[in-house]
């Protein structure tokens, strides 16, 4: 008997891909079906619905249930269960208006030209992609990357059940780092886990992300450092640099047995407080019985207050998730107390000064995020030590001289600790 929190609205994993013969077969049947290109995201959404990070969901939502998450969360479809983001895939006019209800169609990756899986339509619909934006990522603004996305989704809707017979390249490309849920779970049972601290990252591993996983194992019985291999906005560091960087902090600065290292397929949306839902929602799946939710959780820009991922997980219903959030509060490099602190730690309130060479000059509080670690790295500016390891620092600087174009970053406000860290 597992120890384990049970998979979302399920007494067990439900994934949908297929292997051996019923697969082969329908590869076969797929070719003598009309294609429905998918983008990256929706192909990232198939893929987890494929190896059972979305459990329990069989498909791409229809209208109801569509409409029912954007308002309230809620899938009548599964008799109110509760999903924080719709999962959706959209079509182009003239092709949805080829496709009859009950027809099968192949889903096709269009980035790779890779066959990914099969779809029963059941339903056909369009939608108001401003409100699902202003219900999903709280803005209609397209700068946005989220939005963006959705903005750009064609006017029709296709639902129905999928089969899945891909899970592209993630497999072989990130060889040892990708997993499927029912893998991690059996390595937290081999190593007689109950509890288990999910630490999302889209982010090289800085200082601040490794006091967050420290203070996790204090308190569960491990942690699983579980990071984004999917798609993410221009500027962000590429999931391949990031396993290597996070690799070498890993190895070196954390007790083998108390941490696992992982990885999953899907793309950030950026939506900030229900991003940060979707993230328990599968990471309860994955095994997970906590999820670690610190300053601006899944955001982007300034346009989520730097805790307003905790406070959604405090407002949806109590039985929503089994997981549990770990609320960390703003943490940086005292030089002060000269050692990592938080607000609810460190007494000096001075924001540290800094030099061009990156020495300390006065003040305390030395505000760390990926942002401005991205930004500096990106100019060539020298980095504080305390900003993360030099292991990491090293592949880095290593990533970003290769690049004949240096990304230009812009920092806001929530990654400089000049705004209300209580707002």
């Amino acid at each position: 008997m597992s120890k384990l929190v049970p998979p979302h609205g399920s007494d067990t994993l439900k994934p949908l891909l297929l292997e051996g013969k019923e697969r082969e077969e329908e590869i076969k049947k797929a070719q003598r079906l009309k294609r429905v290109p998918m983008t990256s995201r929706e192909t990232g959404d198939l893929i987890m619905m494929g190896i059972g990070a979305f459990t329990p969901l069989d498909g791409f939502m229809g209208y109801d249930d569509w409409k029912s998450v954007c308002e309230e969360m809620k899938m009548p479809s599964k008799n109110g269960l509760f999903w924080p983001i719709p999962i959706t895939l959209s079509a182009e006019q003239d092709l949805a208006d080829s496709i009859s209800i009950g027809e099968e169609v192949a889903l096709w990756d269009t980035e790779t030209d890779t066959l990914m899986g099969t779809m029963r339509v059941t339903e056909k619909y369009t939608i108001d992609k401003e409100y699902e934006c202003k219900q999903v990522f709280w803005t209609t603004d397209t700068k946005h990357p989220g939005v963006q996305k959705v903005m750009a989704q064609g006017p029709v809707n296709l639902a129905g059940p999928v089969r899945v017979v891909s899970e592209s390249y993630f497999p072989e490309q990130f060889k040892g780092i990708y997993q499927r849920p029912a893998e991690a779970r059996k390595i937290f049972e081999e190593r007689g886990w109950s509890t288990v601290a999910a630490l999302q990252l889209r982010n090289p591993m800085h200082n601040s992300h490794a006091y967050l996983a420290w203070i996790a194992i204090e308190v569960c019985d491990g942690v699983y450092i579980h990071q984004l291999l999917g798609k993410l906005k221009p500027g962000d560091i590429p999931a391949e640099v990031r396993v290597r960087a996070i690799d070498a902090l890993v190895n070196k600065y954390f007790r083998k047995e108390r941490v696992v290292q992982g990885g999953y397929p899907l793309e950030m949306r950026y939506a900030g407080p229900r991003e940060a839902l979707l993230h328990g929602v599968f990471r309860q799946n994955y095994g997970c019985s906590h999820l670690i939710v610190g300053r601006d959780h899944a955001g982007v820009g300034d346009y989520y207050g730097p805790f307003d991922a905790q406070k959604i997980f405090r407002e949806i219903p109590e039985d929503a998730l089994k997981l549990r959030p770990l609320c960390m509060d703003w943490t940086f490099y005292c030089y002060k107390c000269e050692s990592m602190a938080s607000m609810k730690t460190c007494p000096h309130d001075e924001v540290a000064v800094i030099d061009e060479n990156g020495n300390y000059v006065s003040g305390a509080r030395l505000i760390i995020s990926g942002t401005m670690l991205r930004k500096m790295l990106a100019e060539g500016k020298p980095v504080p030590k305390e900003f993360s390891k030099p292991e990491v620092i090293e592949i880095l600087r290593e990533y970003y001289a290769s690049l004949e174009e240096k990304p230009q970053i812009e920092v806001h406000s929530k990654a400089t600790g000049q705004v209300n860290p209580k707002s």
